[in-house]
């Protein structure tokens, strides 16, 4: 078992990474004034799958 396949067993840690997601976004938005507001949110989507970290959101305008 990898630790990948630790992580995706570990709700806790999962939970902890969705906060350190959303403010390493929230942080780079504010660095860049929202200029790149869509690449940013596509690079957490695909890092978060990646992670085998699978949220519901609604698609954001």
């Amino acid at each position: 078992m990898g630790i990948f396949d630790k992580f995706k067993s570990n709700k806790s840690a999962q939970e902890k990474a969705r906060k350190a997601s959303d403010a390493a976004e929230k942080k780079l938005n504010e660095r860049t004034g929202g200029k790149y507001e869509d690449q940013i949110d596509a690079g957490q989507r695909q890092a978060e799958e990646r992670l085998g970290m699978k949220r519901d959101r609604p698609d954001q305008p």
